[in-house]
């Protein structure tokens, strides 16, 4: 990449996981002006396990900032799939060959504390600048030169150009309905019917009991499964937290997430929607302390038309919001920041012609990827919220199984096949071999009036 072409402006709205790994993989690729907008004061990440998986592991090492991270992190052993109502195990899949097959073991870790360490890892890249407590409030021009409004919280609405917009602003992304409202495209947030509480107990809430005890201490990822809901759970930050994640029905009318993912639900509510499980879950949920029930939607988008527009381009949940059945959603947006790094390094030229086919080949390298993994965990959510009937006794038929001779496993996160076709793409690898190649095609098309521009 030529001095030119680091000097690329880079503007990237929003800093959520996508945002802050887009901002530190372009740094580590050379470039060196990326402001970031943000419309929250902060990072806004409240306390909520997730898990991170192999292929999201990758990117973070060769960005600098896994060891951090993996610092407060578990490492899964294994998985637990049990009945709801009885606790009784229907499947069991050992999670130790993940390490060895992938290079990577698959970990679980607090929210903030992956967000928090990518954040500390920009704050050290000079090229880095963020602006938080401004919003977005108009794209004034995709193309030749991306230039947006800005309004900080306390200040006067300002104009910012471009050479790249990245729009990393989430599932409600202003950005992705300016750009569906010029091509005209009428594509929208669907609601699930689905909503989901974060729990997150301490340990010293749990030390008594000793079966919660065991579950703190283990190294073990347990989900308890029943109609229409599900409860994934896992121990976080050095075993000080347990996370529990839950699906259910919104019937409580939920709130969607802001912008700091605070909603409030009502604790007898909660143990109301899950009074017919196993006293085991019973007990945890009754330590959740009043006025800390978090309850919110579960909303997806249908798919786009096209991830790009001039010289803008999605990432993340502003193009591909999953249910979290996979618990691919940041995994995804990283690897998308990844290849959008490895693509824009290997420009030939910053004239707006190449900079839009160098986004499409982007584009082309995640967007069936990413579509792929939104209905494989749609499919997966779908299975494990079986009812009665002849549907659920072959899912649990396929459970026995699974703990005989092994097999398929209808809890897709951690079925084998599943896992390789997730951990084993290396995205970064796939960006770099097939970038001069997509790159002419993508190219052509546009010059045949093909691409979406």
């Amino acid at each position: 990449m030529t001095a030119t072409h680091k000097d690329l402006k880079i503007a990237i709205v929003g800093a959520g996981m996508g945002g802050l790994a887009c901002a530190l993989a372009l740094s580590k690729k050379g470039f060196t002006d990326i402001q970031v907008f943000e419309t929250a004061s902060n990072l806004g990440f409240v306390g909520a396990g997730i898990q991170l998986a192999p292929n999201m592991a990758r990117i973070l090492d060769r960005l600098g900032c896994w060891k951090d991270i993996e610092r407060e992190a578990v490492d899964l052993k294994e998985t637990s799939i049990r009945q709801g109502d009885s606790d009784s195990e229907l499947g069991h899949v050992d999670l130790r060959y993940i390490r060895e097959t992938y290079g990577y073991p698959h970990m679980v870790g607090h929210r903030s504390s992956l967000a928090g360490q990518m954040y500390a890892h920009c704050q050290k890249e000079s090229a880095i600048k963020f602006h938080f407590s401004t919003a977005n409030t108009h794209v004034e021009s995709f193309s030749p030169k991306p230039t947006i409004k800005v309004t900080p919280r306390d200040g006067e609405a300002y104009t910012v150009t471009a050479d790249v917009l990245l729009a990393c602003d989430g599932l409600k992304s202003q950005i992705r309905g300016q750009i569906l409202s010029e091509l005209k495209v009428d594509a929208q947030v669907i609601d699930t019917n689905q909503a989901a509480y974060r729990i997150m107990l301490k340990r010293e809430d749990m030390v008594d009991d000793p079966e919660l005890l065991e579950l703190i201490d283990g190294e073990k990822v347990t989900r308890w499964i029943g109609e229409k809901r599900h409860i994934i759970a896992y121990p976080v930050s050095s075993k000080q937290i347990y996370n529990m994640s839950t699906v259910q029905p919104d019937i409580n009318f939920a709130a969607a997430p802001s912008a700091t993912y605070t909603t409030r639900g009502d604790k007898s509510v909660m143990l109301n929607v899950f009074s017919d499980f196993c006293p085991k879950v019973q007990r945890m949920l009754q330590k959740v302390p009043d006025g800390e029930v978090c309850e919110w939607k579960l909303r997806v988008h249908s798919p786009l038309p096209t991830w790009v527009h001039g010289s803008c381009a999605l990432v993340g949940d502003a193009c591909h919001p999953t249910l979290p059945h996979l618990a691919q959603g940041a995994a995804l947006a990283i690897e998308d920041a990844a290849v959008l790094a490895e693509v824009l390094s290997r420009i030939h030229d910053t004239e707006p012609e190449t900079i839009n086919t160098t986004l499409l080949v982007y584009e082309n390298l995640r967007k069936e990827r990413a579509e792929t993994l939104v209905e494989l965990a749609a499919a997966s959510g779908r299975a494990l919220h079986l009812g009665e009937g002849k549907a659920k006794e072959e899912r649990d038929r396929q459970f026995a199984a699974l703990k005989e001779k092994g097999g398929a496993v209808p809890d897709k996160w951690a079925d084998a096949d599943v896992q390789k076709k997730i951990y084993g793409h290396d995205c970064m690898v796939v960006a770099a071999e097939k970038y001069e190649e997509l790159f002419k095609e993508m190219g052509a098309k546009s010059s045949n009036g093909k691409a979406t521009i």
